[in-house]
């Protein structure tokens, strides 16, 4: 009897372990054995897999890469088969987590289904040499993941989708097919690969090609501009009858005489009226002075109101070094609309777009006690030091009630928004992740040591203080505002490790944007924003770990896509320093950047060695 019991166990073991084999539901397994029968394949090996009865991972089907626990597939990468079917993107893109689809070199017909954009993880997508016709849909502009498009050497046509926001795009080659058209938007100085030669493209190239020269737009006899041998054609002004000219000149003088005439009339009215005013002070004349006064006042932005100081409102906004500030006066400010994004302690965050200007954001202060030289000093040493991934002033007013600090607004929001927000259908991955830490260490690194003899730290690392650039790079902001008085970010009430009196900073106080800085990498490793339902982030996290269930830290969507699994690791270790109780324990943020960079290089290496 035991013996029959042992051996039902065993049988019912084996049952478990086959059914966990079956990795991809069977609905996937089915569409991805449709998919290849559209494909039509014309000879098959020996081990060929691709059939209802077996798993795609498991069975290591051929041209299939499964992430590394073989649970999901991520690649799919068919090349010199001599396929000679359709491409069938309803089937495809039930596969879920698709990162890389490569059917290059094959003899592949019909069109794009503009289905193709259900496939919104896809990453990388290869379709060079084979026979494609017909238009590139516009859906195809709305993979919101897509790094890698390359179509070329196919006979696709018509006009080109608009790829302008279309902000993850890299490498776009197209080159040898029969597009028509002018060319649409791209985002030039973001892609490293870009060719479109030997195709029917008309008019101009655009001006801002960025790297690419005119080998990238060769072989298209319409096409004209810089990059080009053919310029593009200027548009000649007719030509006028010397009687015409003679009476256009003649109006002009009779105009200009008139301007000078009234000119000199205004002049001696205006000093007759200041003689006037010197002799004639009545208090009829004040009260209605001061009325009007009030109902200008009035319609000042609400930001401006406690702003003005008896006078001198022209030349009391200083405008730094950047170019977004050329032209901005304090009064552009004080006359527009301003919408209120935020309020804090401390002070107000608003939204304003001064006439014919570009849209700014105006940081207001409170209670900073600090002087106005001092002040001016900070304002200037922080505008010195630039770095692309540090959001620069544009301009500041300070006055002894409050302080204004003006900067380029940016639309794409902030990481602790794309971590905790709408992500509006973008998949914020690892290596997307990995990337924006790199570079925000680096810039707090770089600040730290330009910045080091005059004690300007951040003061105030946090996620909503990094933005997202029109390129989705990061940009930190609001750098060396933080009040000396505020508290920086440390451990809680219930945290073992130092009391919140010693984790008090002062502007120089470089190890408390470390600490701030590891709670970031902590939001990027977990998903979880630093209050979750009323749970210090930091307080989880060590409990999780020091229980040894580190796997559960990390945000299923990490999991989910198959990220590695040892790196991620290895950044909540650098994260878990940074948070040290002790501050003389934590590392400098030049020992932090070096160690993300050296993690981000182990990725993009891993990802070049595994791409098709």
């Amino acid at each position: 009897m035991d013996q029959i019991r042992s051996n039902l166990f065993v049988s019912f073991l084996f049952f478990v372990l086959f059914s966990s084999v079956r990795t991809e539901d069977q609905s996937v397994i089915q569409a991805l054995v449709t998919f290849m029968d559209k494909l039509a394949p014309m000879q098959t090996t020996t081990n060929w897999g691709w059939n209802i009865s077996s798993d795609p991972c498991t069975s290591k089907w051929v041209g299939v890469t499964c992430d590394g626990s073989n649970v999901t597939v991520k690649k799919i990468v068919l090349e010199n088969l001599n396929l000679s079917g359709t491409l069938d993107p309803g089937s495809l893109c039930k596969v879920s987590n698709l990162l890389v689809l490569s059917l290059n070199f094959n003899n592949l017909t019909g069109i794009l289904s503009p289905e193709i954009s259900n496939c919104n993880r896809l990453t990388h997508f290869y379709l060079t040499g084979n026979r494609f016709s017909g238009n590139l849909p516009d859906s195809i502009t709305n993979l919101p993941n897509v790094k890698r498009i390359v179509i070329s050497n196919n006979d696709f046509s018509g006009d080109l989708p608009d790829f302008s926001r279309t902000t993850s795009l890299l490498t776009f080659l197209a080159q040898n097919n029969q597009f028509t058209g002018q060319l649409p938007g791209f985002n030039y100085n973001q892609l490293q690969d870009f060719n479109i030669a030997n195709n029917n493209f008309t008019g101009p190239v655009p001006d801002d090609t960025g790297r690419f020269d005119g080998n990238s737009f060769a072989g298209n006899p319409g096409l004209c501009g810089k990059v080009l041998p053919r310029s593009c054609p200027v548009k000649k002004k007719e030509k006028e009858s010397k009687l015409r000219d003679f009476f256009i000149y003649s109006g002009y003088a009779v105009l200009g005489f008139l301007v000078v005439v009234l000119v000199a009339i205004m002049l001696v009215k205006r000093k007759k009226r200041g003689q006037n005013e010197k002799t004639d002070l009545s208090p009829k004349n004040s009260s209605r002075s001061g009325r009007s006064s009030e109902s200008r006042n009035s319609k000042r932005s609400e930001f401006s109101l406690t702003s003005v100081e008896n006078g001198g409102v022209s030349t009391s906004m200083v405008v730094l070094s950047s170019p977004v500030g050329n032209g901005l006066r304090f009064e552009d400010l004080l006359r527009a609309p301003a919408e209120l994004i935020s309020r804090g302690n401390n002070g107000s965050l608003y939204k304003v777009k001064p006439e014919g200007g570009v849209s700014l954001v105006v940081k207001r202060i409170k209670n900073w006690k600090i002087s106005k030289d001092e002040f001016k000093k900070r304002m200037q040493k922080i505008d010195e030091i630039k770095h692309s991934n540090v959001l620069p002033v544009v301009a500041y007013y300070s006055s002894k009630q409050e302080k204004l600090l003006v900067y380029e607004y940016q639309q794409n929001g902030s990481l602790f928004r794309l971590l905790h927000g709408s992500q509006n259908g973008q998949i914020f991955d690892w290596v997307s992740r990995l990337s924006l830490a790199s570079s925000v260490a680096a810039a707090l690194a770089f600040m730290h040591r330009e910045l080091e003899a005059d004690l300007i730290a951040h003061g105030n690392v946090k996620s909503s203080n990094i933005l997202l650039k029109d390129d989705m790079e990061p940009c930190v902001s609001e750098y060396g505002l933080m009040p000396a008085n505020h508290q920086d970010p440390g451990p809680s009430d219930k945290d073992p490790g130092p009391s919140k009196t010693q984790e008090r900073t002062t502007n120089g106080n470089f190890k408390g944007d470390v600490y701030g800085f590891g709670v970031v990498l902590l939001e990027l490793l977990t998903g979880k924003p630093v209050q979750d339902n009323g749970s210090d982030l930091v307080t989880w996290v060590r409990a999780v770990v020091q229980e040894e269930w580190t796997g559960e830290v990390f945000d299923k969507a990490l999991i989910v896509e198959g990220a590695n699994e040892e790196r991620m690791i290895r950044l909540l270790h650098v994260a878990l320093n940074c948070i040290n109780g002790s501050r003389e324990a934590r590392p400098m943020m030049g020992e932090v950047a070096t160690m993300i960079l050296s993690l981000k290089e182990e990725e993009e290496r891993s990802m070049t060695s595994s791409d098709p």
